[in-house]
């Protein structure tokens, strides 16, 4: 049989046939992988342009540079004035900090009970089919519709300019998501494991907490990083329900840094990095959960 153009011989006599069209494939995927570069160009450089003004001195702070362009020209002052100075940034970091944390830990735990109670008794009781769409369908709106009836609602009740009250309101707009992405993960989790845990004598809280859970902690951890991200981040609520200065959280304080100190542009970016910071670090200890989690609860979800 005649030598194909396509096989090449090895030395220990193995043949190998060469794809010819996988040249041309690969050639087609070029414009996808300098369009993947160019959009990381985008996202990064802001990033960057933010991390080097705030190691910036004043006088090369306009530089064309992302960086000081001198030994010089760096400084840690911004810093030194965002943590320790008059700007009391550190009571909005732990106010930030008690909120998220409390409303990831609160929403985490609902959303682990109302997803597994819609994964597994959705097939017996049908309306409950109705309440998954509903769950997306509040998803729709946004904030701002409801924000003065939210006012109106918390205000009679004393909850304006209270911490309870700003995680009440976090925990109303974080739930929907959650509970529907966590019972997307449960439905992909076979039935099998539990009726195996009840046939040995376990009650049927005790298999979800020691059967299903264990499984399901890739989904248990998406919620945890979406619930604490939202909260992190938010600033909406937060600006509307929380007005002594004392009680403000992160993006409230870097919106005053704004106002009251325009032209301080290193002590904004200084600011903007040690928000980032931890949801940085959060996000590196928990993004295996996060792509495990949001691969396996979208195959049934």
């Amino acid at each position: 049989m005649a030598k194909s153009k396509n096989q090449v011989t090895l030395p220990n006599g193995q043949v190998i046939v060469a794809d010819p069209y996988a040249t041309k494939k690969q050639l087609k995927k070029i414009p996808i992988y300098l369009l993947i570069i160019f959009l990381i160009l985008i996202t990064s450089v802001p990033l960057l342009s933010t991390l080097g003004m705030s190691f910036k001195t004043n006088a090369d702070m306009y530089s064309v540079s992302l960086f000081p362009s001198s030994p010089e020209g760096w400084t840690l002052d911004w810093y030194n004035s965002v943590l320790f100075g008059k700007a009391q940034f550190y009571i909005y970091f732990l106010n930030s900090f008690k909120v998220s944390v409390i409303v990831m830990a609160l929403s985490t735990v609902v959303s682990i009970f109302a997803g597994y109670s819609l994964s597994r008794y959705r097939k017996v009781f049908k309306p409950l089919n109705w309440f998954v769409y509903l769950l997306l369908v509040l998803q729709m709106f946004p904030i701002v519709l409801m924000l003065i009836p939210l006012f109106i609602i918390f205000n009679s009740l004393n909850l304006n300019n209270t911490h309870e009250g700003l995680m009440i309101a976090y925990l109303t707009f974080s739930l929907p998501l959650n509970i529907w992405m966590i019972q997307g993960f449960f439905d992909s989790i076979p039935i099998d494991m539990e009726e195996a845990a009840l046939i040995d004598g376990a009650s049927k809280f005790q298999s979800l907490v020691k059967v299903v859970l264990p499984v399901s902690s890739p989904g248990v951890g998406s919620v945890a990083i979406f619930a604490f991200n939202y909260c992190w981040n938010e600033y909406v609520l937060a600006s509307l329900f929380l007005k002594p200065k004392e009680l403000r959280t992160l993006p409230i304080g870097l919106q005053m840094f704004v106002q009251e100190n325009t032209k301080e542009w290193g002590l904004l970016t200084a600011a903007s990095i040690v928000t980032i910071i931890p949801i940085l670090i959060f996000f590196i200890f928990m993004q295996r959960y996060l792509v495990a989690g949001l691969t396996a609860g979208a195959v049934k979800g």
